[in-house]
């Protein structure tokens, strides 16, 4: 078993998709072993990004992930990290398979829905970035 992290992303909670990703993520054999609703400031989303700090599409991506609530989510599962890429879909809904996260729910490239970590080496650093320890319970 490992983890993966998860956002569920402002444009999926001001449509109220929470639920409805929730139910694919579990249906897929992936476990919700923390799970928290907030609202990023800049100061957060820009840390969390930083990596994309000089792209062009940074400023944007900032905006976009500050104007409204989103869900970060711990799963749990065998091949959690890979497992969950899949089950989202590719980055740009219209290149997804049918049946995924963004397929289903994605209104473009940028609102997209979700996001999930590339690697497992990145998804402990972005489930320590949003969780403390005693939030993990699974």
């Amino acid at each position: 078993m490992n983890r993966t992290f998860s956002i569920i992303k402002p444009d999926a909670t001001r449509r109220n998709l929470t639920g409805s990703i929730n139910k694919i993520i579990e249906e897929s054999n992936l476990k919700i072993v923390g799970q928290k609703r907030l609202l990023l400031n800049k100061e957060i989303a820009e840390g969390f990004y930083a990596i994309h700090k000089d792209k062009p599409f940074f400023n944007d991506l900032i905006e976009y992930m500050t104007s409204g609530p989103v869900v970060v989510q711990i799963l749990e599962g065998e091949d959690a990290v890979n497992k969950y890429r899949n089950i989202m879909g590719s980055t740009n809904p219209e290149n997804a398979v049918e049946g995924t996260i963004r397929k289903k729910f994605a209104l473009n490239i940028q609102e997209n829905s979700v996001h999930g970590s590339d690697s497992e080496d990145n998804a402990k650093i972005e489930i320590e970035y949003f969780f403390k320890k005693e939030e993990i319970v699974g």
